[in-house]
C-alpha cells in the first residue's frame, strides 16, 4: 500500500491510498510549557449512504517534550517512546519495538529517509518513506510511504511510529 502524504510535514497532513481516499489524518497543536501534541485521525467507515463526509476518531497521539520521553497513546494505551521505541546505535539514529504479532521492528532514519524493517537476521524492509520533489529536475511527487502487505494488520501503529521517527530525522536535518 501507498499512504500519499498531502505535505512534507507529517505532523499536519492527510494520508491518503492509491484510489486518493483519506485514511489518517495527522494535526499538531502547541500548548503552553510543551512542545505540543500530534494528533492521528483514522477515517471511520461511514454507513449512511446519504452522508457523503468523511469522519475520522481519534487512533493515536503524539505528546512531544524537549528533555525525557515523549508519550505515545494509541489503542486505550500509553507509553513512553523511551520504553517502546527505544533508540540505538551510536547517534542514536535507529528505533526498535516489537510489533502487535511478537516480531521485532526497527526504524532506520538515514540522511533523507526513514525505513522499518524487521530487527531479525532478515532484515526484510517492510515500509519505507520517500520525500517528495517539486518536479525542477524529472517528475514532481508527492511524498509518500510504502507499506508491504505483510504488515497491514498493524498500519496503526506503523503510521504513528512513522510521523514520530521522521519528524525526529528531520529534525535532524
Amino acid at each position: 500500500m501507498q499512504l500519499t502524504l498531502s505535505s512534507g510535514s507529517v505532523r499536519n497532513a492527510v494520508m491518503t491510498n492509491e484510489t486518493g481516499q483519506a485514511l489518517y489524518k495527522t494535526s499538531h497543536t502547541f500548548t503552553l510549557g510543551k512542545l505540543g501534541t500530534t494528533t492521528i485521525r483514522k477515517i471511520r467507515p461511514n454507513t449512511d449512504p446519504l452522508d457523503m463526509r468523511d469522519h475520522f476518531d481519534v487512533m493515536g497521539e503524539i505528546d512531544w517534550r524537549l528533555y525525557g520521553s515523549s508519550t505515545f497513546r494509541i489503542n486505550g494505551q500509553e507509553m513512553q517512546t523511551s520504553d517502546f521505541l527505544p533508540r540505538h546505535g551510536i547517534r542514536g539514529r535507529k528505533r526498535t519495538f516489537t510489533g502487535p504479532d511478537g516480531l521485532p521492528y526497527r526504524w532506520d532514519m538515514l540522511s533523507k529517509v526513514v525505513v522499518l524493517s524487521r530487527n531479525d537476521g532478515s532484515r526484510t524492509e517492510v515500509a519505507r518513506y520517500h520525500r517528495g520533489s517539486l518536479g525542477l529536475i524529472g517528475i514532481k511527487k508527492k511524498p509518500h510511504l510504502d507499506v508491504d502487505p505483510d504488515v497491514m494488520h498493524m498500519l496503526d501503529l506503523i503510521v504513528l511510529t512513522f510521523v514520530y521517527v521522521e519528524k525526529l530525522r528531520k529534525d535532524k536535518e
